[in-house]
């Protein structure tokens, strides 16, 4: 046991008559190492994205709501009748009327 343990600290396994076999095993899991090591960046990138994204979708919902709310006080009949009042406009004081057409036979 004494004896396996020094060998393989040594590297003897590496170097001996069957080391084919040994070889093989090591460029296996060195290969499986590195495709999941590359397997876990990617699904970091991927994460980062998606919150990226999401904090994009934050803001322009965020604008969005704040376009709306700026519209409705826009269309409200006190800001209009206010800003027409700065350009000589006044509300007319006679109700409209409503003109009907009687069609000739």
């Amino acid at each position: 046991m004494k004896k396996n343990i020094y060998n393989i600290l040594k590297g003897t396994f590496l170097i001996s008559d069957d080391s084919f076999k040994s070889w093989r095993l090591i460029l296996f899991v060195s290969g499986l190492a590195i495709v999941m090591i590359a397997s876990s960046h990617s699904a970091d990138k991927k994460v980062y994205e998606m919150a990226r994204l999401k904090n994009e979708v934050k803001e322009m919902r965020s604008a969005f709501v704040d376009g709306r709310s700026k519209l409705m006080r826009l269309k409200m009949e006190s800001h209009v009748i206010k800003a027409m009042k700065e350009k000589g406009l006044a509300i007319s004081e006679n109700p409209p009327k409503k003109i009907k057409v009687k069609t000739q036979n």
